[in-house]
């Protein structure tokens, strides 16, 4: 469980940043389309910066350096991102921010699922993060003291919040410094075949590319709600209650987080990807169909599905399909091309959909997105089949 603390502290970072960034950005003067640009910026570091990382951290078989440098990278950007309101340099520091911010999760992810093996139970250490999360979302929305309604309060709870990730990442056993080495000597006191060490260094595979399609759909239209929720909240419902809802779907992802590995092992992590997406095409009708307050509860209670399952079932769908020695990089495919291709996309999308048309009309539009993906898991089970 040693972790857990990681996590935990990573996400206290990212109660800020997640549910904020586009306050931040609608702070600085700029309009649901340039928004959506930015937002897209931010997202789309995360597609490159993961690979370049996740690369270096494979290639020297540590992982510290990496997550100190991510967390270096968000704690330079984000008060000058705060503080200057010119479009250039808000997309320069929106994108050196996504390059830390979006980089930091797939190394975290990576020495995680070597240190803990096969045996281990990814779930259990995720949910520290998900306590971490509830916590300061909650601890925002009472906030009375640098309430986090202003760019330079949200930048300034970013710095504070990433000093203290940064300090758990220090203290992170040195025994989880050297785990490519240390998985290459095992390879070598078996005496493997060295044809048979060749194959299990093989990324590419039909059923990664497919699962990875299905996670790029999913996340696709997830990043409507990521991007413009809180805005959602704020402009269209004209409700303050960004931290509580926030909280609430973080909340209802807890029992199926800590309940994950049992679901997945009964199941399998392919139909559980499935399954979640489709759950998020319930969720999205619901903020198209009922934007009111009780739609919206009981839209953010399927986070549950959404991310709950959606995310531990990913991490051991790729840690099937990826060696140990590469999963730095596997973890980087599903947060880079699974992940940060389509929130920059969407994102884009999003605000010009916003700018012309409403949120609802873009979160019924976004619905399109995990029914294809459903439907790609339906037509692969099916050929399976014959």
């Amino acid at each position: 469980m040693y972790m857990a603390a990681p996590f935990f502290f990573f996400y206290i970072v990212f109660a800020v940043i997640s549910p904020y960034i586009a306050i931040l950005f609608r702070g600085l003067g700029y309009g649901p389309f340039m928004i959506g640009i930015l937002l897209g910026v931010f997202e789309g570091a995360g597609v490159l910066g993961p690979f370049i990382l996740g690369h270096f951290a494979d290639k020297i078989g540590r992982y510290k350096p990496g997550l100190l440098i991510t967390n270096g990278l968000v704690l330079a950007a984000a008060l000058p991102l705060a503080l200057f309101r010119d479009p250039v340099l808000s997309a320069l520091f929106a994108l050196i921010l996504g390059l830390g911010f979006r980089s930091a999760l797939p190394l975290l992810e990576a020495v995680t699922t070597i240190a803990i093996g096969k045996t281990g139970d990814y779930g259990k250490i995720r949910t520290a993060g998900s306590v971490s999360f509830i916590f300061m979302t909650l601890f925002f929305q009472a906030a009375l003291i640098l309430p986090v309604n202003t760019p330079i309060n949200i930048a300034l709870w970013i710095v504070i919040t990433t000093l203290f990730s940064i300090i758990s990442i220090i203290f992170i056993p040195q025994k989880y410094e050297k785990t490519r080495r240390r998985e290459t000597s095992a390879r070598v006191n078996r005496q493997e075949p060295q044809d048979a060490a060749r194959g299990t260094r093989k990324i590419w595979s039909a059923m990664l590319a497919a699962g990875l399609i299905i996670m790029a759909l999913n996340r696709l239209g997830m990043s409507s709600v990521y991007g413009f929720f809180s805005l959602y909240l704020t402009e269209s419902l004209q409700w303050d209650a960004v931290g509580l809802m926030w909280a609430l779907a973080s909340m209802s992802e807890v029992p199926f987080m800590f309940l994950s590995r049992r679901i997945i092992n009964r199941f399998g992590a392919f139909n559980c990807l499935a399954a979640s997406t489709a759950a998020l095409i319930l969720r999205m009708l619901l903020y198209a169909c009922f934007p009111f307050k009780a739609g919206i509860i009981l839209a953010q209670t399927l986070h549950s599905l959404c991310f709950g399952l959606f995310h531990p079932a990913a991490i051991a769908f790729i840690s099937t399909c990826v060696p140990p020695e590469r999963r730095a990089l596997g973890m980087s495919l599903y947060l880079s091309l699974g992940s940060g291709l389509p929130s920059l996309v969407g994102n884009i999308l999003g605000g010009f959909i916003v700018e012309h048309a409403g949120y609802p009309a873009m979160f019924g539009i976004f619905t399109v997105f995990p029914v294809i993906a459903v439907g790609i898991y339906a037509v692969i089970v099916l050929q399976r089949r014959k």
